[in-house]
């Protein structure tokens, strides 16, 4: 089974950005559809961002236009550019498939978006 593995992650002012990326163990983001999501204290897990197979990408309002995805097929990673950070994108962020696999939640990276 492929695991992920998140970084990137950190404390960050309100305004600023993050890159954070998601390393596979193996060749995952070929054939499948790929998701970031966060998950707030006290808050569901949920997906902010979408990348298909065929690099198709979509987003929650709630960042759109403020975030990107990407991935790098050949590295086995992929990434989520954060900016015009807000404090309510305060999480933790986590990569899996879209739709995700239970038993493919890795730790995740926390984002503290704050002054």
């Amino acid at each position: 089974q492929v695991q992920l593995v998140e970084s990137g992650g950190g404390l960050v002012q309100p305004g600023g950005s993050l890159r954070l990326s998601c390393a596979a163990s193996g060749n995952i983001f070929s054939n499948n559809s790929m998701g970031w999501y966060r998950q707030a204290p006290g808050k569901q897990r949920g997906l902010v961002a979408f990348i298909s197979r065929g690099n198709t990408t979509n987003y929650a309002d709630s960042v759109k236009g403020r975030f990107t995805i990407s991935k790098d097929k050949i590295k086995n990673t992929m990434y989520l550019q954060m900016n015009s950070l807000k404090p309510e994108d305060t999480a933790v962020y986590y990569c899996n498939k879209a739709p995700p696999i239970a038993g493919s939640w890795g730790q995740g990276t926390q984002v503290t978006v704050s002054s």
